[in-house]
């Protein structure tokens, strides 16, 4: 007679329960996983039956069938060990537990000895226990504090599969989880040596990484070699505001299924930061593969992705990121359907003005001609370039600035006013599902960006004669919003929109 139990299929980021059910008949010994299982499930054959023989247990014998249901959901990864391996216990009459599994889910991966491995998507996969109803959740010792994030589920940590049936036999009691103080978690943030106070000089890109962070805007920083792009860059994370719940959940879910969540650390504490090197593929940017797995840009999701060196990405890679940048979302599509990643991040680029890097320096000759200057500006299209709201020329600094002893605003000073900006859109916000300035449709332009006639009269000739495209007239918009909240004012004036406009490139 077959015993049917839950496990749970990640698939994207959402998650799917699975029954799993076994069958124990006579004949030649025999051991079948079926129900569309990829490499690492078949190979679960192995790990069950040494685990359940080293673990003190029989493994049946005659042909032992086990199904993963429904039939048409890919099952990947090794975390149906346990549930196979309980299903068959269960059907052999082996152990006898106290207690209903109807509303249980169990995920594990085992080893050999019968000891249980930590497994990748674990937050999803209690948020869907959640969603579904399911009481209780057997899974490996290492995710408990992960799993324990979610309120309204019982999470059960498990070492061993001996373990596992004593606590369902009621001979040992579940032991207890340590709970997350969220509060403390995400106050007490490490930024290591970077600070803003350390940047000599630059005070114009400072305040566009200042607008950046407030807003959640994009910026590209055009300057010579060695003028200090990247190191701006890198500070920008300590500019941003600390995340919230609802953020850090965002991004450790995100994690969790990528493989990147530390054991040590099952909580999402400070705002990504990604910069992958320009030979990065397509598929390492935008997330793919047989089984979909989130690219660099979901894991840069609330945070910064930074792309150095930028017109030396290849083109077609770079046309990837134009859905993202407008949608917030990326969509990879396979034969088998459509897996949505969240998308949300801050795009940080830094380009050299030409090949040789000193078209723009007034301090050294350039050694390119026109045509190859063109042709490296080319590399980045248009539609591209439209959806980058700031546009900074980084400069050489001089050498007394460098040598200079004037006091520089510290990052805490100026993420101060970042917070203070963040909190005002998040007031503005509290009906929408949206964080930022950056992400308002044009609805909500309309709505949270009203212009005075002045102000129209400016933004209407500045569209005129930089022939701005729609796109580019409510990123100025947003831009002019996140300047007005820096400043603590209710309405857009003349200044904001005049410094918005600032950050449009000189060519449109």
């Amino acid at each position: 007679m077959a015993e049917k139990i839950f496990s749970s299929a990640v698939i994207g980021l959402n998650c799917e329960p699975v029954e799993v059910e076994a069958d124990v008949s006579s004949g030649m010994p025999h051991f079948i996983v079926v129900g569309l299982p990829d490499t690492a499930v078949q190979e679960s054959r192995e790990r069950v039956r040494s685990a359940i023989k080293n673990s003190g247990f029989k493994f049946p014998r005659g042909r032992v069938a086990a199904n993963l249901a429904p039939a048409d959901i890919k099952k990947a990864g090794p975390s149906y060990d346990l549930p196979i391996a309980v299903s068959l216990l269960l059907t052999s009459r082996q152990i006898f537990p106290r207690s209903d599994l109807s509303k249980s889910l169990f995920i594990g991966e085992l080893a050999l000895n019968g000891q249980l491995r930590g497994v990748n998507g674990i937050l999803s996969i209690v948020l869907m226990a959640r969603e579904k109803e399911f009481k209780t959740i057997y899974l490996p010792a290492i995710n408990a504090r992960e799993a324990s994030l979610i309120d309204e589920v019982e999470i059960v940590p498990v070492t061993t599969l001996a373990e596992l049936v004593q606590i369902l036999q009621q001979e040992k009691k579940s032991p207890e989880i340590e709970k997350l103080d969220f509060v403390s978690e995400l106050e007490n943030i490490d930024y290591g040596s970077s600070d803003m106070s350390h940047i000599k000089g630059q005070e114009q890109v400072k305040r566009a990484l200042e607008i950046v962070a407030a807003g959640a805007h994009n910026i590209l920083m055009g300057g010579p070699p060695g003028s200090g792009k990247t190191f701006l860059a890198r500070t920008l994370p300590t500019i941003l505001p600390k995340l919230n719940i609802e953020e850090s959940l965002e991004i450790t879910r995100i994690y969790s299924v990528a493989g990147l969540l530390p054991s040590s650390q099952p909580i999402a504490k400070k705002r990504p930061f990604r910069n992958p090197h320009h030979t990065a593929s397509g598929v390492a940017l935008v997330g793919g593969g047989t089984w979909p797995k989130p690219g660099e840009i979901s894991l840069a999701h609330r945070g910064i992705l930074f792309l150095d060196e930028f017109p030396e990405f290849d083109r077609r890679v770079l046309e990837n990121l134009r859905q993202p940048l407008e949608d917030g979302i990326v969509s990879i599509s396979r034969a088998s359907g459509t897996v949505e990643f969240p998308a949300k991040f801050i795009l940080v680029a830094a380009q050299n003005p030409c090949p040789c890097g000193y078209a723009s320096d007034p301090e050294r000759n350039c050694t390119c001609s026109p045509m190859q200057i063109m042709n490296y500006q080319k590399k980045i299209s248009g539609p591209l370039l439209d959806r980058i709201d700031l546009h900074v020329e980084v400069p050489r600094v001089d050498f007394e600035k460098l040598v200079g002893e004037s006091k520089q605003e510290s990052s805490k000073e100026i993420r101060v006013r970042v917070e203070g900006a963040r909190k005002i859109q998040n007031e503005r916000f509290k009906k929408f599902d949206i964080f930022t300035n950056s992400e308002m449709s044009s609805e909500q332009v309309k709505e949270f960006c009203p212009l005075d006639e002045s102000t129209k009269e400016l933004i209407r000739s500045a569209v005129s004669q930089l022939h701005l495209s729609a796109r580019s007239y409510y990123r100025i918009l947003k831009l002019a919003r996140t300047i007005a909240d820096l400043g603590k004012n209710k309405d857009i004036k003349s200044e904001h929109v005049a410094e918005a406009l600032q950050y449009r490139p000189r060519i449109e």
